[in-house]
């Protein structure tokens, strides 16, 4: 099986688990900032539709980092396969 089509069979595995993992972290983020400066700047705290993705609001803020976080892991785990799959050609070589 080549490298790339188990890259592209763990397409979905990478996708979800990544942000999955990503987002739990980016959440925790988001609460360890309220902890230590409460709402600070954030005027607003942006609850209700989609105010929740303005990332001027404190809701939106903590949203946004999730989804960084999660895009973030998703990198992590492409990067770890394509390690993974070059030790594997080695040994194979």
């Amino acid at each position: 099986m080549s490298a790339e089509k188990k890259t592209y069979r763990s397409f979905w595995l990478i996708l979800v688990s990544g942000m999955l993992t990503g987002m739990g972290n980016g959440s925790v983020f988001g609460a360890a900032m309220m902890c230590l400066m409460g709402r600070g700047g954030f005027a607003n705290w942006g609850g209700a539709g989609m105010d929740s993705y303005n990332p001027s609001t404190f809701t939106g803020f903590v949203d946004w980092t999730m989804i960084v976080f999660g895009l973030a892991f998703c990198v992590i785990l492409v990067v770890g396969l394509g390690g993974h799959e070059k030790l594997e050609a080695k040994q194979a070589a």
